[in-house]
């Protein structure tokens, strides 16, 4: 039995991959977004272990949280699922570029980490005026998630470190007329939290239906990688080492 923690699993992909681990023996702990969310997130759940409350889109409840995280106990698998889309440029930046590094950086190293990016990311490019002004768009954010997967992987040679590109599915986020398989979006994230498939056992790769998938380029390059890791800890004041 494995341990995961999966950040935005009170509904959509994050609900889904933790009934899909919960069913297979694993203790899932859950996240949301504020408190009127835990009832929901464990009715929708069951067997769920607890639900953790943060808003990823403030500093400090995301810095709480890891602290709440590592009350727990070392996890084996911490996957960043949560992340926003249709809203200001600032909450995009707090969500899904400065929180994954948060909270990578905070809680107890586990064996595998996951991060949800998308194939948005392919039309991004790493800007610094996007640290500079805390915001960015959401294309530019899912490259700074492969970055950062990137460089933990080449940091951290003892975790399991990859990205996911989901699919366009429909989830809240995705809307009805998304048009990939919701089933697909979340069994990849599953696979390699918990999988012994040695293509599963693998670092610094981009996934897309558990297979590795073509990616933007520039997330290779060491030097906007040490740029990613620098301008975060400028802004947040953690270090990941």
């Amino acid at each position: 039995m494995a341990r995961i923690f999966i950040t935005g699993s009170a509904d959509g992909l994050g609900q889904l991959a933790a009934g899909s681990l919960i069913a297979k023996g694993h203790e899932v702990v859950l996240h949301a977004r504020n408190s009127s969310r835990t009832q929901d997130a464990m009715a929708k759940t069951p067997g769920a272990k607890k639900v953790l409350v943060a808003d990823l889109a403030d500093i400090g409840e995301t810095m709480a949280l890891a602290g709440q995280v590592n009350q727990l106990g070392r996890f084996d698998a911490v996957i960043h699922n949560a992340g926003v889309y249709q809203t200001s440029p600032s909450a995009i930046f707090a969500v899904n570029t400065l929180a994954p590094y948060l909270l990578t950086a905070l809680i107890e190293k586990p064996s595998r980490v996951i991060y949800l990016s998308s194939g948005m990311h392919l039309s991004g490019r790493f800007s610094p005026e996007d640290f500079e002004s805390r915001n960015t768009g959401y294309s530019n954010s899912k490259l700074h998630v492969l970055m950062l997967c990137k460089a933990l992987a080449r940091k951290w040679p003892d975790v399991f470190a990859n990205a996911v590109d989901p699919g366009w599915v429909p989830t809240k986020m995705g809307g009805r007329a998304a048009p990939d398989d919701l089933g697909k979006g979340y069994q990849t994230q599953v696979w390699l939290a918990t999988s012994n498939d040695p293509n599963a056992k693998v670092s610094g790769c981009y996934f897309f239906h558990q297979k590795q998938s073509r990616y933007n380029l520039e997330a290779d390059s060491l030097s906007l990688q040490e740029q990613l890791l620098e301008f975060c800890r400028s802004v947040t004041g953690i270090e990941l080492t």
